[in-house]
């Protein structure tokens, strides 16, 4: 049984989501200690104990210490179960990374999937929806399942309450290589708000127009209807000749709107300036899939501590080499 320390890196719930997604695909069973000891609550929260729980349904796996608070537990997988699948967080906790915990399973299983996911959709500490459906999923699709994603609630932190439907058409994980951006094609902001003045959208946008140089006619403020709780979170996209890229700024208690904008239009600078297909933060979201397809590669900025815990974890399930190395000032390349 493989055995995963928990307090490696960065010391995260990435680690137990990687180890459980790459247990489903492998059928090897594990034991993670130490979880999240990095964390000022350590143990299984709400949405880890929901991702355990859904591989534990997809996989039919024996599973040993599933409990709130739990610091350790054991994964034994039998056989992965495509069908019709509700997973619910309960809180504003993130649903897209119980998706990304089970995803790499269903899109290697027998038949098409559905799943209903609830919690939070729109949490500054998780890759927000618009993020998984426009950047992650669309790559995903381009090494060949089909999956699709539709927004039915948006949930904001910290009421949650979100809800969002994905089907998914399994094949088989094909390479890709992301190893130039190409010309810029298009680009936009959205900046959202669910009970709350729409006069914050309008100031986000005002710096997002100032600091990107856009033209008015690509920036757009939306009142959301159907939150359960106030909420805020801008997305500027920025679309290439290979990719579509997000960067998202979360409004917060106490942060003005225009450094809520700041922070996003900060990320996207630093992205164009480094001429980089790849973000950061999707960088570490592609090394899973990537290693199942048997290798790729892609050009991305400095690596996140975040991204090389992830190495380290896809290399005690999988016998790949992965590579990382600086090509330039500001570019790094993966190759896996």
């Amino acid at each position: 049984m493989i055995v995963i320390d928990g307090s490696h890196g960065e010391g995260g719930g990435q680690i137990l989501r990687t180890a459980l997604a790459l247990s489903l695909v492998t059928g090897q069973p594990f034991r993670i200690e130490n979880i999240r000891s990095g964390r000022r609550k350590p143990g299984l929260m709400r949405q880890h104990l929901t991702a355990v729980n859904a591989a534990k349904a997809v996989g039919d796996a024996d599973v040993d210490g599933n409990t709130i608070g739990s610091q350790r537990f054991s994964f034994h997988p039998r056989i992965l179960k495509s069908g019709k699948y509700h997973f619910a967080v309960g809180t504003a906790g993130s649903c897209t990374l119980v998706l990304q915990t089970i995803l790499p399973a269903l899109i290697m299983s027998d038949g098409p999937s559905e799943l209903i996911l609830e919690g939070g959709t729109h949490n500054p500490f998780a890759p927000p929806f618009d993020f998984l459906k426009r950047s992650f999923l669309a790559l995903i699709n381009r090494m060949g399942p089909t999956v699709s994603a539709g927004l039915e609630k948006p949930g904001f932190y910290p009421a949650g309450g979100g809800r969002f439907i994905v089907a998914i058409e399994p094949a088989s994980l094909k390479k890709i290589r992301l190893n130039r951006r190409g010309e810029i094609i298009h680009g936009q902001a959205v900046a959202k708000v669910a009970n709350l003045p729409l006069n914050i959208a309008q100031r986000e946008l005002k710096v997002v127009r100032k600091e990107m140089e856009w033209d008015p006619s690509r920036l757009k403020a939306v009142a959301v209807d159907n939150a359960n709780g106030p909420g805020n979170v801008l997305t500027i996209e920025v679309e290439s000749d290979t990719i579509t890229e997000v960067f998202t700024g979360f409004g917060e208690r106490g942060v003005s709107a225009e450094n809520v904008a700041k922070r996003a239009v900060k990320q996207a600078q630093e992205y164009l300036a480094a001429d980089v297909p790849v973000g950061r933060f999707l960088a570490d979201q592609l090394l899973v899939p990537m290693a199942i397809a048997g290798g790729g590669s892609y050009l991305t900025l400095s690596p996140s501590l975040h991204t090389r815990t992830n190495v380290d974890i896809i290399r005690s399930f999988l016998d790949v080499n992965i590579d990382i190395q600086q090509v330039g000032s500001e570019q790094w390349k993966i190759v896996i």
